[in-house]
Formats: structure tokens, C-alpha cells, sequence
């Protein structure tokens, strides 16, 4: 699927108020429009709660459609069920694409599956403590620490505070393991000298791990992360359009 026809992917937009800041919204909103067109916008919660108050003016800004879900029993959480209902109300619409979940809820992990076994793209956005059965569920999987970081230079970054982002957790693969799926990858799709098409190094790797992404370790693009590994080299190949080069890995000897 080509960039024009992904950003015309039509998404539902699923927002689980219990599990997520108002602070996150605007960086939801811009990754969203990275992977399609928001249709519904729908946040769910108890309203009569005082502490999603500060909700009130965010939603009015982003026209999301609050749905009020009353807590009926202590312990049990309703919102999750309405959000879910919802959910399959719109798939059998047969009005969109793709869904985006945003919770750090595990609950969620059946929708996600349920959903994907229907054919949609399911984009899902959490906090860092998302459990890996969610992440894994979804077809990419978006850290809101690493959506509101800001880079401050090639390998640091900040969070929305202007503090350091705690990258105790960079995805479901640490860094020492995926150089070594970056050298495996690397040897399955080579030529015969050794080189293997960055592009569709990344490809493999987004299809391999649904929450990889360059900025969980700092670094904006695919080409200056691996470049910072170190144990790769890269090279650039001219085509027949000048203003344009390819990039090509190889593991070092």
C-alpha cells in the first residue's frame, strides 16, 4: 500500500478516558492522520467523575464525541464493555477501515484480534505499560510517552514536561536482541555481496514487531538508528533520478 492510499484509510478513533491523559490528545490526533482519516471520534468514560473534567475543553477543540458510561458496579468496568460494543457496531457498518485504540488496558486484546481477523488495520496507543498481549494484538502499536517526546538532539529525547522519557521499556524487543533480528533479516534478504534494501529491512521489521518504531529509541528515522548500532554499515546507490538515492545495509564483517 502506497503513502496516498494509506492516508486515505478511513479510522475509527476509540478512546479509553479511564487509561489515558488529556495531555496525549493532540499527539493521538497528528500520529492518526500519519496512518489515514480519523471518521469517528469517540471517547468513553464516567463524565460524572470529577477527574475527567479537564477532558471538557480538549474535546470541544478536537470534536470528539463523548459517550457516558455510568460505573453501575464497583470493580467492574463498563466503559471497556460500551467501547467494545461500539466497536463492533462499526465494523458491521462496513464504514471504515481501520480502528484506532488508545488504552493501556489489556481488555482490549480480544477486540483488537477480533477486529484484525476481519480485515482491518488496527492502530493501537498506549502508555508503556501497555501488557505485550495488547501490543502484539494490534497491526502497530504507538507508546504516547514516545508520541510526546519532542527530540532535543539524535539520541535524546524529552517528554512533554521537558524531562528525560524513561526508556526502561523501548518495545517489545530490547536493543541488544534487535540487532541481532536486524543481522538475521539482514542475511535473508541480501544479495549475493551482502547488501539488503533498507526499506525493505524496515518493512520486515514492522511486520515483525507491531510496536516498533525508531522514536522508542530516539531517533526520528530508520537510517540514523541503524547507523547508530554501529555494527552495520550503509550505502547509497544513485537511480535515474538524480535528487534521488536508496539506502542499503550490510552487516559488518
Amino acid at each position: 500500500m502506497d503513502k496516498d492510499q494509506q492516508k486515505d484509510k478511513k479510522i475509527a478513533v476509540l478512546i479509553d478516558a479511564d487509561n489515558v491523559s488529556d495531555k496525549y490528545i493532540k499527539y493521538i490526533i497528528d500520529e492518526i492522520s500519519n496512518h489515514g482519516t480519523p471518521t469517528y471520534k469517540r471517547i468513553y468514560g464516567d463524565w460524572t467523575k470529577p477527574q475527567l473534567a479537564s477532558w471538557k475543553t480538549v474535546l470541544l477543540n478536537y470534536s470528539i464525541s463523548p459517550i457516558q458510561q455510568y460505573s453501575y458496579t464497583s470493580g467492574k468496568n463498563a466503559t471497556d464493555a460500551a467501547l467494545i460494543i461500539d466497536a463492533m457496531d462499526i465494523l458491521y457498518s462496513h464504514n471504515v477501515d481501520g480502528f484506532c485504540i488508545v488504552s493501556s488496558d489489556s481488555d482490549f486484546t480480544k477486540l483488537a484480534s477480533r477486529l484484525r481477523e476481519a480485515g482491518m488495520y488496527v492502530l493501537g496507543m498506549g502508555e508503556k505499560k501497555t501488557p505485550t498481549p495488547f501490543i502484539a494484538a494490534c497491526e502497530k502499536f504507538k507508546y504516547l510517552e514516545v508520541l510526546a517526546s519532542v527530540p532535543t538532539g539524535t539520541t535524546v529525547v524529552e517528554n512533554v514536561k521537558g524531562e528525560p522519557v524513561n526508556n526502561n521499556k523501548t518495545g517489545m524487543v530490547n536493543k541488544e536482541e534487535l540487532i541481532e533480528v536486524i543481522k538475521n533479516i539482514i542475511n535473508e534478504i541480501s544479495d549475493e555481496d551482502g547488501w539488503a534494501f533498507l526499506g525493505e529491512l524496515g518493512s520486515v521489521l514492522n511486520k515483525r514487531y507491531a510496536d516498533f518504531d525508531t522514536r522508542n529509541y530516539g531517533y526520528s528515522k530508520l537510517t540514523p538508528f541503524v547507523s547508530s548500532l554501529k555494527q552495520f554499515e550503509i550505502r547509497s546507490r544513485k537511480t535515474n533520478n538524480p535528487s534521488v538515492s536508496l539506502k542499503y545495509i550490510r552487516n559488518k564483517v
